[in-house]
């Protein structure tokens, strides 16, 4: 009997921003205008990378399988979140929400992976020049994306399946999207061993690419002080510096989200962590890649130039 008081629950309601009361108009209205700005950009990274021949390199490869895969991980939050804004307590179904779930974890597993590939491309390119194109061959690459992408598939998979056998009594969700622990609050029995899934699987895919990736720039910075000229030092480090900006923000993010301790927790703090990595990060990104990055600046003039009369 009490198992089947446990299954009632067939749907779950967003709490959101409903504290925000009449700013709420004006968030859906700036979340909007980023998100568009967002999908625009990432979709014009991944078009001028497979377009035009002279980014036809593995660097620019895991930077657009990143557009895309960014591209994805919002578009599967950020249209409901701005529904919410307008049409309040909206429900979503339990398959709804384990969709949306599964893809979050899925994309968002890719991309720490698939910033350590970028890495080890760096690292390979100044470390190892000579054999750069032998050892980033096409197979490699695949490889490396495939490799990210399996990552999160199975830790998608594991987080929803523990996730969706755990009997639920609440119905709104004290955020703008499933995310795991706000749905896990919302449980009837005790969630220990799902805490302890959450944790292990956080730390692994944080922790494991923070280190690979230091191993990098530990490998790169030596390389770059053996550099004789100043000139050349800036040179080699400024194609590092992009990586290196998004590498910073998007772990930092992840790591005050997601492995801070339980007792720090707070549905404020938590809304405005989450703001900065679904919709500012995204957009950081192809920003940052955009603008300090000479090859993917002169890409978009020879693209624009070819539409001008």
């Amino acid at each position: 009997m009490h198992r089947k008081n446990f299954t009632e629950v067939t749907e779950f309601i967003f709490l959101g921003f409903s504290s925000s009361g009449k700013h709420q108009i004006t968030l859906f209205v700036v979340f909007l205008i980023i998100y568009i700005l967002t999908l625009a950009s990432n979709i014009i990274i991944v078009t001028v990378i497979c377009t035009d021949h002279h980014l036809h390199t593995p660097m620019y490869f895991y930077l657009s399988m990143l557009a895309s895969s960014e591209t994805v991980y919002t578009l599967a939050i950020v249209p409901r979140m701005l529904s919410s804004l307008i049409f309040h307590k909206q429900p979503i179904s339990l398959a709804g929400c384990a969709t949306q779930m599964f893809f979050f974890v899925i994309m968002a597993t890719n991309n720490c992976f698939l910033l350590t590939a970028m890495g080890y491309d760096r690292y390979v390119a100044i470390c190892k020049p000579l054999r750069y194109t032998v050892i980033m061959s096409k197979g490699m690459c695949a490889q490396l994306v495939c490799g990210s992408f399996g990552t999160g598939l199975v830790m998608a998979l594991l987080h929803v399946t523990a996730m969706f056998n755990l009997p639920f009594c609440g119905t709104v969700v004290e955020h703008f999207f499933c995310d795991i622990y706000p749905v896990m609050k919302l449980s009837c029995i005790d969630t220990t061993v799902n805490e302890i899934i959450n944790y292990s699987v956080s730390s692994f895919v944080i922790f494991i690419p923070v280190c690979l990736n230091f191993i990098s720039y530990v490998l790169i910075i030596s390389s770059i002080l053996k550099i004789a000229s100043a000139e050349g030092r800036k040179k080699v480090f400024t194609t590092c510096a992009s990586h290196l900006t998004v590498v910073i923000v998007h772990y930092g993010c992840a790591s005050i989200a997601y492995l801070k301790p339980k007792s720090e927790n707070s549905v404020e703090k938590d809304l405005l962590l989450s703001v900065t990595y679904i919709i500012i990060t995204p957009l950081l990104n192809p920003v940052i890649y955009t603008l300090r990055n000479k090859e993917v600046t002169d890409a978009l003039r020879r693209a624009v130039g070819k539409n001008v009369p």
